[in-house]
């Protein structure tokens, strides 16, 4: 949950704010006009009825109902792994080349396959939370807490320990669902985080540290808060409309629960703003609102439906304004481009236009739009209003996915790339003279299209590492879009089934 930031203090005096002991044993209060007393304080009303100052005591307020009754629904998550150096088979990388290995065999084989023999042990890589979300064990988490774990360990709060097994995961709002079995779980119940108000008092639940059924309180700082553009992280953070608090959130937090004082989940806890990697003043949760639709997805078809409307956007600022002359609106999402094929086209909205609201609900900026956006599947319909030539229009949109259809999609699919994978029989690989590879099927637009891939293309090695299932092209692709560096690409090696070899080098950077 590391997010590399920076912090500004902005100093423009120093004040002390007394206690209210303090102001109200103030026996006098004076506006100095002409040197003359205005007013005076009395008992706390006002000379003149100019002003009024209340004598009420702040009432406390109790978080403890809903502490005890959120605590028993948070589980500490810890995921493992086998050391990195032992996958290589501790031969110092010299001979590590899979092609190298492929055509003449490595001359530490019978190092590596002792090595191999000895079964080093897992060892503990990261801690997280979850919150349990039905009796019969589904948890949701965080993505960031789960992935590239060999095996994951769940501990509830009664110390039970489960190991859990991955339902689904997605990258873009960096929510995870696992399972573990068992039965009459204490179960944290669904907030609404559309009726959340900025000011209104959270509590954030989790193990920072490793500090289990830790409890943390604050107040909602922002709503539909987007924080990418702030950090220097590196990491796309994809879907954002992070609820915003003050909430002590630590690492170790990530995956755990943001409550209401109803005791009613609202929110995620997944990031914090930091130079350090530790809390310094603000927190980040998913709400809700997107993890219902997220979770709901990974349990039935283990993979999420995504709708998009297929549109290019950007917050609507007073530069764009002046220069498009958009004067009915100073608040929206500009609409830069309309993809062929899309829902957005469809529907008859064109560039240039704003939109301000999804079914009624306002979209003062981007991020609101996607939380909006993102509750819905392919197929749904939805009503857009926006403003074009400065009057407002309505209209239905029918949601369509990625690939310009409404079809959903299924965990085995893999559709980033804009085509799928396919598992070549042996029959197949024999007759070409490979071991193992790939098929390209159903291209469609995307990276590989534009790189030159044509349908039926095998590949048997991407940035020379061998590939023989769909899981695997995956993988790889993953950890090249985590990576840190500039270059994103995949070097596909493979030929076509009349024997035609090609290379072929896939951009994957994001389109300017």
């Amino acid at each position: 949950m590391k997010l590399s930031g920076k912090i500004i203090l902005l100093a423009t005096g120093s004040a002390i704010l007394g206690s209210v002991a303090t102001t109200v044993a103030m026996k006098q209060v004076l506006f100095s006009d002409n040197s003359e007393t205005i007013s005076s304080y009395n008992g706390g009303n006002a000379v003149n009825g100019l002003f009024q100052v209340s004598q009420s005591p702040v009432q406390s307020t109790d978080f403890t109902a809903a502490a005890e009754n959120t605590i028993n629904g948070v589980v500490s998550i810890k995921s493992y792994a086998t050391p990195r150096g032992y996958s290589q088979g501790g031969n110092g990388g010299f001979f590590n080349d899979p092609f190298f290995e492929y055509f003449f065999g490595s001359p530490n084989s019978g190092q590596r396959r002792q090595q191999q023999q000895q079964q080093p042990k897992q060892q503990q890589m990261g801690l997280g939370s979850g919150v349990i979300i039905s009796s019969d064990g589904y948890i949701v988490t965080n993505n960031h807490v789960i992935d590239d774990a060999e095996r994951l360990e769940v501990t509830l709060n009664d110390n039970r320990t489960f190991d859990a097994t991955v339902i689904g995961s997605d990258s873009m709002t960096d929510l995870a669902l696992i399972k573990i079995d068992a039965k009459d779980l204490p179960v944290i119940p669904m907030g609404d985080s559309d009726a959340l108000k900025v000011g209104e008092w959270v509590l954030a639940v989790g193990n920072p540290f490793g500090f289990t059924s830790t409890v943390t309180t604050g107040i909602v700082s922002a709503k539909a808060r987007s924080i990418g553009s702030a950090t220097h992280s590196g990491r796309p953070m994809g879907i954002e409309a992070y609820i915003q608090t003050d909430a002590a959130v630590n690492p170790g937090n990530s995956g755990g629960a943001l409550v209401n004082l109803h005791g009613e989940l609202i929110g995620i806890n997944t990031a914090i703003y930091s130079q350090t990697g530790n809390y310094a003043g603000y927190s980040f949760a998913i709400p809700t609102s997107i993890v219902k639709k997220i979770a709901s997805d990974l349990r039935q078809f283990g993979t999420v439906q995504r709708a998009v409307l297929g549109i290019g956007i950007s917050d609507l600022t007073n530069e764009i304004a002046k220069e498009k002359d958009i004067t009915a609106v100073t608040k929206g999402v500009y609409v830069g481009s309309v993809s062929d094929r899309s829902s957005a086209k469809e529907a008859g909205i064109t560039e240039g236009d704003v939109i301000v609201k999804i079914n009624d609900v306002v979209t003062d900026n981007v991020a609101q739009l996607q939380e909006q956006v993102s509750k819905y599947r392919p197929g749904d319909k939805i009503k857009v209003s926006y403003i074009r030539d400065n009057k407002p229009f309505t209209v239905e949109v029918k949601l369509l996915n990625t690939q310009g259809t409404t079809n959903m999609t299924k965990a085995s699919d893999f559709t980033d790339l804009g085509c799928a994978f396919k598992k070549v029989d042996d029959s197949t690989l024999k007759h070409l003279g490979i071991s193992n590879g790939v098929k390209v099927v159903d291209v469609r637009s995307g990276s590989f299209r534009d790189a030159g891939v044509r349908e039926g293309f095998i590949i048997y090695s991407i940035n020379d590492t061998r590939v023989s299932t769909p899981e695997d092209v995956e993988k790889i692709y993953k950890s090249i879009m985590k990576g840190n560096g500039d270059e994103k690409v995949m070097i596909l090696r493979g030929l076509y089934p009349t024997g035609k070899r090609g290379i072929y080098a896939v951009d994957l950077a994001p389109a300017e």
